[in-house]
């Protein structure tokens, strides 16, 4: 996934804050949503974020695949990444 040449990131001691010179919108992303992000951006796919996320947790790994997945859903209708 591509992040939107819109958008500018600034991290945060609590995760990231996400702005999109463009529209005027911003984001407050925590530690999770960032890390997910920058995951992302390097190109990793959602499943590998997923997993990286569930080895550190590995009994809420079903809780974070169905959250994962919901949150890159709500970052591409917003536009903040594509595909």
């Amino acid at each position: 996934m591509k992040l939107s040449t819109t958008m500018i990131l600034t991290e945060t001691d609590q995760g990231m804050v996400l702005l999109d010179e463009r529209a005027g919108r911003y984001w407050q992303l925590n530690s999770t949503g960032a890390t997910v992000l920058q995951r992302l951006k390097q190109g990793a796919s959602v499943q590998e974020a997923i997993d990286e996320l569930a080895r550190s947790r590995p009994e809420a790994a079903d809780r974070i695949a169905v959250d994962v997945r919901a949150f890159v859903d709500n970052l591409q209708a917003a536009g903040v990444v594509r595909p």
